[in-house]
């Protein structure tokens, strides 16, 4: 009698198993979407500082000359803004409208890790972001 108790505790049963097993797919199901969207909001927040900066340099552009600059390029060529090269490998920048300037737009390259064609907006009427990395209103903001 002895010898067949110890026989059966030396072990876990299938069921067993198999329920630590569903608990981890199930929290596994919940984490890895989180962790996912976590990944692609901080890659997109370098996009989104570097807007705020495009932003800013346009507003002194506009007080120096009275008129938006015409590209990302002539407040860089003037010293206006300065994007560091590991920003500008990984996104492209672009400004949508002028006079006045409606939107801000970074679009991702080949090189950013999360993949290219991933794009960022910043609405200059607003004063919001939406795109790549941020929640959607399906998500409840």
């Amino acid at each position: 009698m002895v010898k067949r108790m110890l026989a059966s505790s030396r072990g876990f049963t299938l069921i067993e198993v198999l329920v630590v097993v569903v608990i981890i797919a199930i929290l596994a199901a919940i984490s890895v979407p989180i962790y996912i969207q976590y990944v692609e909001g901080a890659r997109a927040a370098d996009a989104q500082a570097t807007i705020g900066a495009i932003f800013n340099a346009s507003k002194m552009y506009r007080q120096d000359h009275s008129e938006d600059p015409p590209d990302i390029t002539v407040l860089q060529d003037q010293g206006y803004l300065d994007i560091d090269e590991s920003t500008l490998l990984q996104w492209e920048f672009q400004l949508i409208g002028s006079d006045p300037i409606m939107q801000i737009q970074a679009t991702s390259t080949p090189e950013m890790r999360g993949g290219e064609g991933h794009i960022v907006v910043y609405d200059v009427a607003t004063g919001t972001f939406t795109g790549y990395g941020l929640p959607t209103e399906e998500e409840g903001q």
